[in-house]
């Protein structure tokens, strides 16, 4: 009873601090942050709703500390060039991005449609890379000429890897005969906590007294991060009581692999797993990428398998998936770190009995979704609603994020395509000369 008249005694003194604090002037605001009798990040919650004031309050407190640019040159023109009237602040406070002073504009382009699986899509790009959407858009139209492309799910599944520590080496053994022997009490407990996901496996690597479990779980049409991690920790605190000297060390363990390149999710996955091929006769290959069939499969084992491999890479046996992956990710409200994993792919050409040109794309790590982190912002979903995959599926839960995840290796491999064409026929400077420069 006394908590309850606490908490909301404690909710309308909040209240009386923010109708007072909102109705001081911008000034009064800027010196309050100056004498540290207002924090730096709690400006939004008290001039609420009002978030573009608070926006604006924090640029004009945060102008000091700017470097000079060109001698005598005003501090506060260099942030006048970063935007931040009109922007739509409800849907950014509290869930994507904190102590706010403007947002940055990235061009959209739009390469395509490529014909997949029977339909045409658009590939929307957001980039400051000359060449890259009409490098993509020329690939997409010889593709489309060709017949289109087709693709296919192999494989779905977004992962945690928490490291937990026992007292010795044979009772870090024990876990995993424990959990190689349980895993439909894994699953129950790790279902519990979720209405989309759904755990698939566990692979436990021991090192010493340590352990890194390896959970991979669907996550319907959400990348997955938070979903996982929080069935995770309910199957850590489940194990916990049949083994109670083990200690959790961290939820992630690194071996996850999140946001950073490894041989574990080039080999075993994260995300989608995602393949797609298309077959492009010998006259389109000759009239519109200016090269020939035999001189592609040549360029693609010199450069991106043998190349690659003299280079030691991990999943980059392509030409420029990473440039397409970033486009798109930053089109549609991704996380743009998830860029390193989710652009490992490999690039495969061979010629056919008839002549013509066989290219496939393999991204073993495509991590995307279509709910939830910068899909919710207004000009992403209206993207994600032009490609025809925004939210959630109404009937088939994940089908608009496997879908997204399909667009984006179409695109790698109009990308690919176009590219090593113009490598093959010496093209690749004279188009970046032309595209990318004033």
């Amino acid at each position: 009873m006394f908590s309850s008249a606490r908490s909301v005694l404690l909710c309308a003194s909040r209240q009386i601090v923010r109708g007072c604090l909102s109705g001081k002037t911008d000034c009064e605001l800027v010196q309050m942050l100056d004498e540290k009798k207002l924090k730096f990040h709690e400006i939004e919650k008290v001039l609420h709703p009002d978030f573009e004031r608070a926006v604006r309050v924090r640029r004009e407190f945060v102008v000091k500390y700017i470097v000079e640019h060109g001698p005598g040159e005003q501090k506060a023109k260099t942030i006048d060039n970063v935007p931040y009237a009109g922007y739509q602040y409800e849907n950014v406070v509290g869930s994507n991005c904190e102590n706010i002073i403007g947002y940055i504009p990235i061009p959209v382009g739009l390469a395509g449609p490529i014909l997949l699986d029977g339909k045409e899509q658009p590939i929307p790009m957001a980039t400051t890379e000359g060449a890259l959407v009409a490098s993509t858009h020329r690939g997409a139209r010889c593709i489309l000429r060709a017949g289109g492309c087709v693709s296919r799910v192999v494989d779905d599944g977004m992962t945690r890897a928490p490291v937990v520590a026992l007292p010795s080496m044979p009772r870090a053994v024990d876990l995993k005969v424990w959990v190689d022997g349980n895993f439909e009490s894994l699953r129950e407990w790790f279902d519990s906590t979720t209405r989309f996901g759904r755990l698939r496996s566990v692979f436990v690597r021991v090192v010493g007294r340590k352990a890194y479990l390896r959970f991979r779980a669907t996550t319907g049409d959400a990348m997955g991060m938070n979903m996982i991690s929080k069935g995770t920790e309910e199957v850590m605190r489940r194990l916990k009581e049949a083994f109670p000297d083990m200690e959790v060390l961290s939820l992630s363990g690194n071996m996850c692999t999140d946001k950073k390149p490894s041989a574990v999710n080039w080999v075993q996955g994260r995300g989608k797993g995602i393949v797609t091929e298309a077959v492009v006769p010998e006259d389109l290959v000759r009239d519109v990428l200016k090269t020939t069939v035999d001189d592609l499969v040549q360029l693609n084992i010199d450069k991106n398998l043998v190349g690659s491999a003299l280079a030691g890479s991990i999943g980059g046996f392509n030409a420029q998936v990473a440039n397409v992956v970033a486009a798109v990710f930053l089109a549609t409200g991704q996380d743009p770190a998830q860029v390193v994993e989710s652009s490992t792919a490999l690039t495969y050409m061979e010629k056919t009995k008839e002549g013509s040109l066989r290219i496939s794309v393999t991204m073993p790590c495509v991590e995307v979704g279509t709910i939830g982190g910068g899909t919710t912002l207004p000009a992403q979903r209206g993207i994600l609603e032009m490609m025809g995959c925004a939210g959630p599926h109404p009937d088939i839960p994940g089908e608009n994020a496997r879908k997204l995840a399909r667009i984006v290796c179409a695109a790698a491999l109009c990308a690919e395509l176009s590219l090593m064409a113009g490598l093959a026929a010496g093209h690749l400077v004279r188009a970046h000369m032309e595209l990318n420069r004033k």
